[in-house]
């Protein structure tokens, strides 16, 4: 894919990681459960807790990391300037207090904290952090774009560095969510750094891997901290294979494991010793109209897409437990934490009546001959979804109505071609954003056009209000045009949201202390006062 692409692939990698997709990687057999359970206790060297992952690692440098397992390693590694509380409220971590914000919203001015150090025992200084933010452009790595409206970094001395701004962009202070690396390790062996040898700041150090096996991290005992992990060593390790990952929890060879699937919840209530830790994720999974060529292109067409799916019972026999029932692009948590008028959104999808659906299908001028494609990834509930929207649109008459489940690179190759003979519509999910910004501009604006924005969407006005939005430092401003654009983009129906998944975890009873987080990456969260890990065996 081309780099225009790259930003949609990082989030899209992100939807597979978290969802545990099947197909990216070969199921490992792991060990068995013997050896994890001699493992939990070493004498003075203290429990080691395994952690099944739904895939493999890609990456440990955190300005390359952009997949949730990735990130999950490189969390507990690496510490962040800010990092989040409960649900999306930031805190400092490695800076000192809040940033100082002036110039109408363009400049940011970040104090250290005094005595952090990474686990060379190297200071954090300024000129870390201003080498942690240019570097992913300058290298075009996955994650540049997440910076693209930086104009300068500046190191005003060895513990304060000054972002200033192109223009004033309202999400920025989520940026600074952002992990800092030692420049001079990092530039001595750049790969080394991404797959052997990453040095943080974090509570743990990286020990070793085998891709594909596991990832071993120890304890840092010198951690800068106030409080310092229970458990002496973490491992992940990946199983793709749902089932598997269930069975490993029963057997006791890992502690916890990644995402329970729908049909997988009642098995990991009825395992003794063993429970589901869950909590709403932030995903926005959704049915998306090809609006550039074919019929879909006619907003008449995609509403009756609408009247003829009850995405209710879709998500109910599905999606249920594992996730809940959306009817915007937005999740939840942001609905409450902005104010959005969330109920008036719940209005807006129609309920199922296949006359309405019939009559704006011939006002479209729609044949009964045509052929219908809806692309899928590889992945059930997705794929369910577009079985719904096939059967239905055969129940309105029409033969030729298909679904084609893709592996991952096919799919990323043509979903976002706009091209009516690759798809009419497809199944997709996007993933872990914490501002309103981070959903709409990606998803809707005709920027993204050749890239996450597979549908084409187009309307001048929302363009407008996307624009005007992002670059507001005002909440209330922003909170004004967002809640207009969305109301349009629900009404113009170039996606139908369908679904949120949980971020679920099968958890041994053994295990206390284990909160999940909103935030995927953020995942397993193994110190500090809001979830500190122990193993009780």
């Amino acid at each position: 894919m081309t780099d225009q692409n790259g930003l949609s692939r990082r989030r899209v990698l992100k939807a597979v990681g978290a969802g545990g997709a099947v197909g990216l990687a070969g199921c490992t057999g792991g060990r068995n459960a013997r050896d994890a359970q001699s493992a939990t206790t070493e004498g003075d060297a203290g429990p080691t807790f395994r952690f099944a992952q739904a895939k493999s690692p890609l990456d440990f440098d955190p300005l390359r990391a952009n997949d949730v397992p990735s990130l999950q390693v490189v969390e507990r590694v690496f510490d962040s300037l800010y990092t989040y509380e409960e649900g999306t409220t930031l805190t400092p971590e490695l800076a000192e207090g809040d940033p100082e914000i002036t110039r109408d919203g363009t400049r940011f001015v970040v104090t250290l904290k005094d005595g952090v150090a990474f686990h060379n025992g190297d200071p954090i200084t300024a000129e870390d952090v201003k080498y942690s933010f240019l570097a992913p452009g300058r290298e075009e790595t996955q994650n540049g774009s997440e910076f693209t409206m930086l104009d300068s970094v500046t190191v005003i001395d060895e513990k304060t560095v000054q972002f200033d701004l192109s223009y004033p962009f309202g999400p920025f202070k989520h940026k600074l969510a952002w992990a800092p690396v030692p420049k001079s390790v990092r530039e001595a062996d750049k790969e080394a750094f991404n797959t052997e040898r990453p040095v943080g700041s974090g509570p743990f150090e990286f020990v070793d891997w085998t891709e594909g096996e596991y990832v071993r991290l120890e304890r840092y005992d010198d951690y800068w901290g106030e409080t310092t992990p229970e458990v002496q060593t973490l491992e992940f390790t990946p199983v793709t294979e749902p089932t598997t990952r269930v069975t490993t929890l029963r057997n006791g060879e890992n502690h916890a494991v990644q995402t329970v699937p729908p049909k997988l919840y009642s098995t990991v209530e009825e395992i003794d010793g063993a429970s589901v830790a869950e909590r709403p994720g932030l995903g926005y999974y959704y049915l998306a109209f090809n609006c550039n060529e074919g019929p879909t292109a006619d907003k008449r067409v995609r509403e009756a897409i609408d009247y003829a799916v009850s995405m209710d019972e879709a998500v109910s026999r599905y999606v249920e437990p594992a996730g809940v029932r959306m009817t915007s692009p937005l999740p939840q948590s942001l609905i409450d934490s902005w104010g959005f008028p969330g109920e008036e959104w719940d209005e807006i999808p129609h309920e199922k009546d296949m006359e309405m659906a019939e009559q704006l299908l011939t006002e479209a001028g729609v044949s009964k001959e045509y052929d219908w494609t809806v692309i899928v990834p590889p992945d059930d509930k997705r794929e369910q979804i577009g079985v719904t929207v096939s059967n239905a649109l055969q129940e309105l008459g029409f033969s030729n109505a298909s679904v084609k489940r893709l592996d991952w690179g096919a799919f990323l190759d043509r979903y976002s071609t706009g091209k009516e003979s690759d798809y009419n519509m497809y199944v997709l999910g996007w993933l872990d954003e914490v501002d309103p910004d981070g959903y709409l501009y990606y998803m809707f604006h005709e920027e993204e056009a050749g890239g996450t924005n597979g549908c084409y969407y187009d309307n001048d006005e929302v363009m407008r209000q996307l624009d005007a939005a992002r670059e507001s430092a005002d909440r209330a401003e922003r909170t004004e045009l967002y809640t207009k654009a969305i109301t349009t983009i629900l009404e113009d129906r170039p996606h139908l949201p369908v679904y949120n998944l949980k971020n679920s975890f099968g958890v041994r009873d053994a295990v206390e202390g284990f909160r999940p987080h909103t935030i995927s990456g953020i995942n397993p969260r193994m110190t500090g006062p809001l979830g500190n890990v122990t193993l009780n065996e």
